[in-house]
């Protein structure tokens, strides 16, 4: 036991330290702890949709191929009890989140960069949990929404919890909490790269946090492992999450200006995705007068109405975007057969139905999560994303055949713009996307379309708590406290001064006081014969002996200065602020760089803090 104390003590010790190779360490840690837990969510995902979609309502949903883990089961749907189904849901989620952590309703994703942010990268033990349960509840029973949410709470969750136990610093405890996210990430999505970046790049809008970057990609690669492994070699789940069709890809420049325009569609559809999600939250639910437990349950009951006709905006939607990847549209007979209204959309065009699709999916978020239901964003922003890609592709196709022979690729593509422009995330987009599906031979327009999708989409975020940069984070406002003064130099701010009075070393106590009485500078240089100086007086440094009786021709000034350091011109202000915080006093001389006797001026504590916040305000405003 005690050589356990000891080496307890020792691992503590060391990861506390600054070596580099801590953070391969708990980078290892995290992922590998994010990679089971992601295990776990993932299976009792799949198997609660099983039960309640192919053996409770008989109504079996699509998989994406490489998601296949039950059979579907044939037989006479429930419909009483499909159409029942999220409001049950939303019933027990809002019980679960609301009596045990109210802060896991809603997305996970906001919750985690809120965390990062303002709450030093803490995360409450029990949070992951219980989001977890409640996600698995809204997304079996039909909820529109999605795990990236959850996960990525579940795994910031394991990284505040291994800070807190080797008791880390905030600024550790902060990048443990983007490593166990992009852990999380990249295991369930089986992206590791994509993982990994959108964790550093989804808590600003533009901006990476790339101090993370290190233990993030270590978590991100050890989840990966730890999943994959787990999925095939128990469920026998291995490749990508989607198949693509052989030979899609990019091959004619001419396809760039349809791909410019699938990335323009997705900027004005974006911020009606966005405004939606918001005014149903703030404007319909929040204000309503009833219990915040049943909220979810009237949000779900609303899902319900829409999935009578379209039933396709249950749940995360990735099986039907499976079939538009490899058929290239939606039949009207997608999703659960012979159910009430199916026969209503049976007469609608492939682009008519789709279009209609993404339009009530965006609405069936808004009513499961804005409701305070719990799950994520990403996996219904792919949704419509693919949808909007399906209906821009299969125009091309049909009105120009020669350059857009095979509208396929437009779903594929979509995904990455939608997200990316409504999470201002391009490159975790494009990374997650690709690594999700393979369709690597697509890169230049998913490049393209996701900067197009963003730079026309910069105001709105779906992640109301994204800050535009790190210098707007609260995480760095000591970061830029630094690297402001630092960008800053002594001579933009310091007083010069050519007639500085000078007080010989031998002065008395008297003389002093006569000197400190007849100048308005709050600080004086302290001489010696040969003009070197040695010290500075000032009446803060002075005041306790500057009238003590029988003392005016005992002490002399050389006694009572305060020894600092000189500034150059060139010198930052945080240099300056430096040798502030070393000698509590008021000003500072400032001397030539080549003349280090030749007094050029004071530097006063007070003009330091007024040039810092005059140049925060300034920054503020651009």
């Amino acid at each position: 036991m005690e050589l356990l104390k000891k080496a307890r003590l020792r691992a503590f010790v060391w990861l506390r330290s600054g070596q580099m190779l801590r953070w391969i360490l708990l980078g290892v840690l995290v992922g590998l702890f994010s990679g089971l837990m992601a295990a776990g969510f993932f299976w009792l995902l799949e198997w609660a949709k099983h039960f309640t979609f192919d053996l409770w309502c008989v109504a079996s949903r699509p998989s994406p191929a490489g998601e296949q883990l039950f059979s579907e089961t044939a037989g006479e749907p429930r419909r009483w009890l499909f159409f029942l189904l999220p409001a049950i849901g939303g019933l027990l989620s809002g019980l679960i989140v609301y009596s045990l952590a109210p802060e896991a309703e809603g997305h996970g994703t906001d919750a985690m960069i809120d965390a990062f942010h303002n709450q030093g990268g803490r995360i409450r033990f029990r949070v992951p949990f219980v989001k977890a349960a409640a996600t698995i509840v809204t997304l079996a029973t039909g909820g529109s929404a999605g795990r990236e949410g959850p996960i990525a709470q579940i795994g910031g969750g394991i990284g505040s919890f291994v800070a807190d136990l080797f008791k880390l610093s905030p600024h550790d405890r902060r990048l443990l909490l983007l490593a166990g996210a992009g852990g999380g990430l990249g295991a369930i999505f089986r992206a590791p790269l994509g993982g990994a970046i959108t964790a550093l790049e989804v808590i600003y809008r533009e901006d990476l946090e790339t101090d993370a970057l290190i233990p993030t990609v270590i978590s991100s690669i050890t989840a990966y492992t730890v999943f994959t492994q787990i999925m095939s070699r128990v469920f026998g789940m291995s490749g990508t999450i989607f198949e693509i069709p052989q030979g899609l890809g990019f091959d004619d420049p001419r396809q760039l200006l349809f791909y410019v325009i699938l990335g323009l569609v997705c900027v004005p559809l974006g911020v009606f995705y966005i405004r939606t999600f918001y005014f149903m939250r703030d404007r319909v639910f929040r204000p309503l007068a009833v219990p915040s437990h049943l909220k979810p349950m009237i949000g779900g009951l609303l899902v319900g109405m829409i999935g009578l006709y379209f039933p396709q905006v249950y749940s995360d939607g990735w099986g039907l975007i499976q079939e538009a990847l490899l058929h290239g549209r939606l039949e009207p007979g997608s999703g659960p057969a012979a159910l009430p209204g199916m026969a209503a959309v049976a007469g609608f065009s492939a682009v008519v139905l789709m279009a209609l699709v993404a339009l009530f999916k965006i609405l069936a978020t808004s009513f499961t999560i804005s409701s305070g239901g719990s799950g994520g964003v990403f996996g219904p922003t792919l949704f419509i994303g693919a949808m909007i890609g399906g209906v821009v592709g299969l125009l091309a196709q049909q009105y120009y055949p020669e350059i857009i022979p095979d509208g396929r690729a437009f779903i594929l593509v979509g995904m990455a713009a939608f997200f990316a422009g409504v999470a201002h995330a391009p490159l975790g987009a494009l990374l997650m996307v690709t690594e999700m599906t393979g369709g690597y031979s697509l890169i230049a327009p998913l490049l393209l379309v996701s900067a197009v999708a963003i730079l026309f989409n910069r105001r709105w975020s779906i992640y109301e708590k994204q800050v535009q940069n790190k210098f707007r984070s609260p995480a760095h406002l000591g970061d830029f406290t630094i690297n402001v003064l630092e960008e800053m130099k002594v001579k933009e701010v310091f007083k010069p001064m050519d007639d500085l009075h000078l007080i010989p070393a031998g002065a008395t106590l008297a003389q002093v006081q006569h000197l400190l009485a007849l100048e308005e500078v709050v600080v004086l240089p302290v001489v010696k014969g040969d003009g070197e100086i040695i010290g500075v007086l000032s009446l803060d440094t002075t005041k306790p002996i500057l009238f003590e009786a029988d003392m005016e021709h005992v002490l002399i000034a050389e006694d009572m200065a305060v020894p600092a350091a000189h500034l150059s011109p060139e010198d930052s202000l945080y240099e300056a602020l430096l040798e502030f915080l070393k000698h509590p006093i008021p000003g500072l001389l400032v001397v030539a760089p080549d003349q280090p006797r030749k007094i050029l001026g004071v530097l006063l504590h007070r003009d330091l803090i007024r040039a810092y916040n005059n140049e925060i305000l300034k920054r503020k405003e651009n």
